[in-house]
C-alpha cells in the first residue's frame, strides 16, 4: 500500500538522535521518520485502548496528534487507561492526556477535542486529519466515525475489546495501492459496515462496567493499532485492510479473518441526520425521541427533587461491588441488566418486575458511574410510562 503523508522536510539533530532505533529499520529510515513527522493522526477515545496507542504514537514521532474525549478521568478508569495516574483524576481526559504526551515527547503537536463527536461535528474534526484511530467504547460512535471517514476518504484503524478478548482491523472505503508504474492508485476497500452491517441489539454486548475487561489486554489491542496506523503512514508492511484480527487473551492466540466489501452495499455520502440519529440506528433511543436531554437531570436539580415534600425515587443501577465501593446512602440498588430484558430488546419478566416496582406518582432518579448506563435504563423505563431521568455525571457527581 502506498505511503499515506508525503515526507517532511527533514528532521533536527534532537530528533535524529530520539528515533535512531526507527532509522535503523530497513524500509522506514530516515524517509519514513520524516513522514511520521509530517503526519496528523486523531484518536477517538483516551480510554483503554487510545492510552497505549497515544503514547506510541507519541513515542514513534508522530507530528500531530488529536485526542477526542469528552470524559473525565475517574478512579475506576485507572485499571486499564494508563496515559492517566492517580493525580490526574477530575481532569479532562484530554487534557491528562496531552500532558503525558509531552511527557513522552515534546517534538509532538496535540490537538484537544473535549467533545463528544456528532453528526453535526464529526466532519469538521476529522476533516484536518490523515488517519483515525478509533478506540470507541460505544457502538453508536463506530458507526459515526465509520461513515465520516468514508465520506470524507480517511482509513480508519479499529480496535475493540471484551472481557478477555479483542479485535483490530484497517477500515478505508478508497484506499490508495502502488501500482506497478510506481504510481498510485485506488479500488473500492473494505468498512466497518461492510464488517458489521447492523448494530447488535441493545445489552448483548455489555459495557466494561458491566462485563469488566482485562486492563493489559487493552496494551495488547491498543499497540496493533498503533502499529497499523504507523505502518499506514510510512508504507511499511502489510496493513490489516481485509483482515480482521482477533486476539484470545486467555489462549495467547491471534487469529487473522478474510473480510470483504459488500457489493450489494451503498456507499456513504452522507451522515444520519439528527444528534440522536446514530443512537436510534443502533437500537439505544427511540425513532422520534427528543435527545438525551430528555432523560437526564442536573446534579443541582436531583437534589432538589430528592429534597421534595414527596422526594424522588433514587435508583442506582451499578452492579453490586460497585455499589460496595463507593454506596449510594437511599438509593435502590438494581443493576442496569435487570431493566434491559431480553436480547431482543423486550422486556423479560425480570425487567417487567423491576419496572412495575418503581413508582409512577413521582419522578425516578437513576444513577451509575458516569451516565451511559443510567441513560439507557432511562429511556426504557421512559418508554414504560415513567418519569425517569439520568443524573448527569452519575455517582461522582452526586456526591460531590
Amino acid at each position: 500500500m502506498a505511503p499515506l503523508v508525503d515526507p517532511a522536510p527533514g528532521l533536527t539533530d534532537a530528533e535524529l538522535d530520539r528515533y535512531a532505533r526507527h532509522l535503523a529499520l530497513p524500509g522506514l529510515g530516515l524517509d519514513g521518520q520524516r513522514r511520521l513527522a509530517a503526519a496528523r493522526v486523531l484518536v477517538v477515545g483516551a480510554g483503554g485502548l487510545g492510552s497505549p496507542a497515544l503514547l506510541y504514537l507519541a513515542a514513534a514521532g508522530v507530528g500531530v496528534i488529536g485526542v477526542v474525549d469528552d470524559d473525565v478521568v475517574d478512579v475506576t478508569n485507572l485499571q486499564r487507561q494508563v496515559l492517566h495516574g492517580q493525580a490526574d483524576l477530575g481532569r479532562p481526559k484530554t487534557t491528562s492526556a496531552a500532558a503525558a504526551i509531552a511527557e513522552v515527547n515534546p517534538h509532538v503537536e496535540v490537538v484537544e477535542h473535549p467533545v463528544r463527536l456528532d453528526p453535526g461535528n464529526v466532519l469538521d474534526v476529522l476533516g484536518g486529519y490523515d488517519v483515525v484511530l478509533d478506540g470507541a467504547d460505544n457502538f453508536p460512535t463506530r458507526y459515526l466515525v465509520s461513515d465520516a471517514a468514508e465520506i470524507l476518504g480517511l482509513p480508519v484503524v479499529w480496535g475493540s475489546i471484551d472481557r478477555f478478548d479483542g479485535q483490530v482491523s484497517v477500515f478505508w472505503g478508497a484506499p490508495r495501492y502502488t501500482a506497478a508504474d510506481g504510481g498510485t492508485t485506488s479500488r473500492r476497500g473494505v468498512t466497518y459496515r461492510d464488517v458489521f452491517p447492523d448494530p447488535p441489539p441493545p445489552g448483548v454486548v455489555p459495557d466494561c462496567a458491566t462485563g469488566g475487561v482485562l486492563g493489559a489486554m487493552c496494551g495488547t489491542v491498543g499497540s496493533a493499532m498503533a502499529t497499523e496506523a504507523l505502518k499506514l503512514i510510512t508504507g511499511v508492511g502489510d496493513v490489516l485492510h481485509g483482515r480482521l484480527a482477533v486476539h484470545d487473551a486467555l489462549a495467547a492466540d491471534w487469529r487473522s479473518l478474510t473480510v470483504r466489501p459488500d457489493p450489494a452495499r451503498d456507499p456513504v455520502t452522507g451522515m444520519l441526520p439528527g444528534d440522536d440519529a446514530y443512537a436510534v440506528f443502533c437500537g439505544l433511543a427511540p425513532a422520534g425521541d427528543p435527545g438525551p436531554g430528555a432523560t437526564e437531570v442536573t446534579v443541582a436539580d436531583a437534589r432538589a427533587l430528592l429534597a421534595a415534600e414527596r422526594p424522588a425515587v433514587l435508583v442506582d443501577v451499578r452492579e453490586e461491588w460497585e455499589a460496595r465501593a463507593r454506596p449510594v446512602a437511599g438509593a435502590r440498588l438494581v443493576p442496569s441488566g435487570t431493566f434491559l430484558g431480553t436480547a431482543a430488546g423486550a422486556p423479560d419478566a425480570a425487567a417487567r418486575s423491576a419496572l412495575e416496582a418503581l413508582p409512577t406518582d413521582r419522578p425516578v432518579l437513576l444513577v451509575c458511574a458516569a451516565g451511559p448506563r443510567s441513560t439507557k435504563v432511562a429511556r426504557v423505563a421512559r418508554a414504560a410510562g415513567l418519569d425517569a431521568r439520568s443524573v448527569v455525571g452519575g455517582v461522582p457527581a452526586l456526591l460531590g
